[in-house]
């Protein structure tokens, strides 16, 4: 038996540190204050969806490996990961990256359009659970089986009925493209 590393995520996503880079690049063109605000406001929108989006991705991750492990030992295929070789600070840079970016982001905020904001507490723990993930992993670049794919200790163990909802969710999500709405399932992982 084979499953796929990747569900159909990838294909809706648009990479976190590009988008994040390419807007301030953006900004940083503008000499007037008032035309950086205006920029800042069309962006503003744009990077919460980025966000909710990743946030969705991070739980469909953990989530999808749950659900392929209980196929004991089948082959994963398409895993572009598998073979590499292992680096921490590499893996985890983008996860790393976005908790920075969290301080930076309500910082320009309040800077460029005068809100106070809080960052989602369940997207720092959802960041953390990925973070454990993707450790526990090493990366994915040894996961060549279903066996090969480690959940930490403290993940919920999803019952046969929750796996069904969670997969009929994941399908729900890779056909649409809409991955924020796998945040409605953090409470899973």
């Amino acid at each position: 038996m084979e499953v796929q590393f990747d569900p159909g995520f990838v294909k809706h996503m648009s990479a976190f540190v590009p988008n994040i880079e390419y807007m301030y690049n953006s900004l940083s063109q503008y000499r007037n204050f008032n035309q950086k605000k205006i920029q800042f406001k069309m962006y503003y929108p744009k990077v919460q969806n980025l966000i909710k989006n990743y946030m969705g991705f991070y739980i469909g991750c953990i989530l999808w490996a749950e659900i392929i492990k209980q196929y004991d030992k089948a082959d994963i295929v398409n895993n572009l990961c598998f073979g590499g070789e292992y680096s921490e600070k590499e893996t985890l840079s983008e996860i790393n990256f976005m908790r920075e970016y969290f301080e930076q982001f309500k910082k320009d905020v309040k800077y460029y359009i005068g809100q106070n904001i809080e960052i989602d507490e369940d997207y720092l723990k959802i960041i953390d659970k990925y973070e454990e993930f993707l450790k526990a992993n090493e990366g994915f670049v040894k996961t060549k089986t279903t066996s090969d794919i480690k959940l930490p200790v403290d993940f919920k163990k999803l019952s046969k009925e929750d796996l069904e909802t969670v997969s009929k969710e994941i399908d729900k999500v890779v056909e649409s493209g809409k991955l924020a709405e796998l945040l409605e399932l953090k409470d899973k992982i």
